[in-house]
């Protein structure tokens, strides 16, 4: 009954809703409880090890047959610039002072890891149905090795640009990711935050340019987010903010108040908390040295200083200097089983597709 039907025969899911992967939030079980009720679940690998993977995923493979995408970031390790990481440790040194922290302590070292060969290996061991890319994709000969194990690949493209560059490098679909989407903007080709657009206006153009199939991401938390995007063409919906309120999402505490208040809190993009921009619900740290700070340091070396912050801080309930990632739509969730929240999702859509929104 979906009007398009193309993402679901190629990935062979049931519904075309695919969980979003998203560092930090969730693992194998949000993966299964998706999977398990129709949809594509998802394993976000940017803050695994390899071993970690194995794991990750020899559960899932315990306890499903379904079908499972895997997520890496394609970002470049950045050169060593140790006068900006330094002008960065001094603008966060009050905030170690109040806290009783050293502020000449080295900075933590970010664990976010791009794809690379151990990575690769594991794929080609573990044969995961898709695997998908996030700031582009890795460079050729590890892409072709990803494609000779027969999985689908899938990767972000915040502008028509980029959409068209990842066609013609093999993508077996594309996830237009809008403006409002919550965590990274995949964006590769540019690094302008300023000219980037939304779902409703993306999702339509990507449509038109690409021959294959386009995921629609970004402020989709329910069923009229997910009927719109197939009347603008889309074939699937990826969805991220609304997974963050279920039980199986593995969110700090003080993130999960912040999501359930989110229709009185304000979003923003940010780059400091890694370095990049991303979408979270604007707390302490973003108001008053950004949201997007021209000091901080490359992606992913950001992170490195504010981790004390945060170590310090969260036991004590404060949201204050963490990530509190979300898109636009947070206050369109509610908390239920990831389960019960994909059928309800495509119940809804559904209806709406087949019925119009007015009956």
């Amino acid at each position: 009954m979906w009007p398009d039907q193309r993402v679901m025969q190629m990935l062979g899911i049931d519904l075309p809703i695919i969980q979003a992967p998203m560092a930090g939030a969730g693992l194998s079980d949000l993966a299964v409880a998706v999977a398990e009720a129709g949809g594509l679940g998802s394993l976000p690998c940017a803050l695994l090890t390899p071993d970690q993977l194995r794991n990750q995923l020899g559960i899932f493979r315990q306890k499903t047959t379904r079908p499972i995408n895997i997520n890496f970031f394609c970002h470049e390790a950045p050169a060593p610039d140790g006068e900006r990481e330094a002008a960065w440790q001094r603008r966060l040194a009050p905030y170690y002072r109040e806290l009783g922290l050293d502020p000449e302590a080295p900075a933590t070292a970010s664990n976010r890891a791009p794809f690379d060969d151990a990575f690769c290996d594991m794929v080609e061991e573990l044969r995961p149905e898709v695997v998908s890319f996030h700031f582009g994709l890795p460079e050729g000969a590890l892409l072709d090795r990803v494609a000779a194990t027969g999985a689908r690949i899938l990767s972000s493209a915040t502008t028509v640009d980029e959409a068209r560059w990842l066609e013609d490098r093999g993508c077996h679909a594309i996830i237009a990711q809008g403006y409002e989407a919550g965590g990274h903007r995949g964006m590769f080709r540019t690094d302008t935050v300023a000219t980037q657009i939304g779902t409703l206006s993306l999702v339509p153009q990507v449509v038109d340019a690409v021959r294959v199939p386009v995921i629609a991401a970004g402020g989709i938390a329910d069923g009229r987010g997910i009927a719109a995007a197939f009347m603008l063409g889309a074939s699937a919906v990826q969805i991220g903010t609304a997974y963050l309120f279920t039980p199986e999402a593995t969110i700090a505490e003080p993130h999960r108040r912040a999501l359930a208040a989110g229709s009185d809190r304000e979003t923003a993009l940010t780059n400091v908390f890694t370095g990049r921009p991303a979408r979270g619900i604007v707390n302490r740290i973003m108001r008053e040295v950004g949201p997007i700070a021209p000091e901080a340091p490359q992606f992913p070396l950001a992170g490195g200083a504010l981790a004390p912050l945060r170590s310090a801080s969260e036991p004590e309930g404060s949201e204050d200097f963490m990530s509190l990632w979300s898109g636009q739509s947070a206050g369109l969730s509610r908390a239920m089983p990831a389960g019960d929240l994909t059928r309800n999702l495509a119940d809804q859509a559904l209806e709406l597709l087949v019925r119009g929104p007015n009956r």
